[in-house]
């Protein structure tokens, strides 16, 4: 896969040079309930993470805007389609907080609605650099400029949704090793 395209975007770049820690790289996804998108992405990336061997320096979590599902599983549709490409989720959905962006590096919106939250909450204008849309880690070309909610959508939706994040992890994971500070 060649990955320039997300090498030269300046945001993303200046998101991955804004990384405390190249020993602990954080990131943090988000969508509104953290039941479906957010969650999905976080198992996504903690296999992409597995995979490569290189679990020892990640801190992988997801959260949502709203706090409508907070000490839930993520859905059950989800957790299936997921557990049928081999990624388990087991997060327990919880309200992203002003304290996340002390917490992580780099916080991955799904959709123009979180990244707006997201930037409507960011403590201050350095917070405000680790904001990133998931959209641009898509494989292009892409056919979606942003992770779609799947919950009213039956399976095709969640399947749209893990066929997405699987390039978009995959493509987050290259990128920042490559640009590491």
């Amino acid at each position: 896969m060649n990955i320039l395209h997300y090498h030269s975007d300046p945001k993303i770049l200046e998101a991955i040079h804004g990384i405390a820690d190249p020993g602990n790289i954080r990131i943090l996804f988000i969508c509104l309930g953290n039941i479906c998108r957010s969650p999905a992405a976080e198992g996504m990336m903690l296999d992409v993470i597995e995979r490569h061997d290189d679990t020892a320096r990640w801190t992988i979590d997801s959260a949502g805007t709203g706090g409508y599902h907070v000490g839930d599983l993520p859905d059950g549709r989800m957790r299936a389609h997921a557990r049928r490409r081999g990624i388990n989720l087991t997060h327990i959905c919880r309200q992203i907080s002003e304290i996340d962006f002390d917490r992580f590096d780099i916080i991955i919106g799904m959709d123009a609605s979180n990244l707006s939250r997201l930037h409507a909450m960011a403590p201050s204008v350095d917070d405000e650099r680790k904001i990133l849309p998931m959209a641009a880690f898509f494989n292009q070309p892409a056919h979606f400029d942003h992770v779609p909610d799947p919950y009213y959508n039956g399976a095709e939706g969640f399947e749209t949704v893990l066929d997405l994040l699987t390039g978009a992890t995959e493509n987050l994971y290259d990128t920042i090793v490559a640009n590491l500070p």
